[in-house]
C-alpha cells in the first residue's frame, strides 16, 4: 500500500493501491469520516484516469479538498512510462 501524504486538508494522508490502473484500495488517515469513507468506497474499483477526471480540482478550504488530494496522489501514478495519461 502506498501513502500520499496530504497538504491544506484535515486529512493527514491517505493510503492506496493501484492495480493495472485500478485503484483497488483506499483509506484517508484523519479528516471527516463520512466524507472520506463515502469518497473512498465510491472511488475504489474505477479507473484511476476517471477518478482523477472526477475529483481533481473539488475545493473545500486552502485551495484543496481530500478528493482533490486524491486525484493528486493518483495523478503521480499516471505517469506516460506507466502507459496511463493524464486526462
Amino acid at each position: 500500500m502506498k501513502t500520499y501524504k496530504t497538504n491544506g486538508t484535515c486529512s493527514r494522508a491517505i493510503n492506496y493501491e493501484v492495480e493495472d490502473g485500478v485503484l483497488t484500495a483506499c483509506r484517508f488517515e484523519g479528516g471527516c469520516p463520512g466524507n472520506t469513507q463515502g469518497v473512498a468506497k465510491l472511488a475504489v474499483g474505477r479507473k484511476i484516469d476517471e477518478v482523477v477526471s472526477l475529483l481533481r480540482g473539488i475545493q473545500c478550504r486552502n485551495g484543496t479538498s481530500c478528493p482533490d488530494q486524491l486525484a493528486q496522489a493518483l495523478e503521480a501514478e499516471m505517469k506516460p512510462s506507466a502507459g496511463i495519461q493524464i486526462p
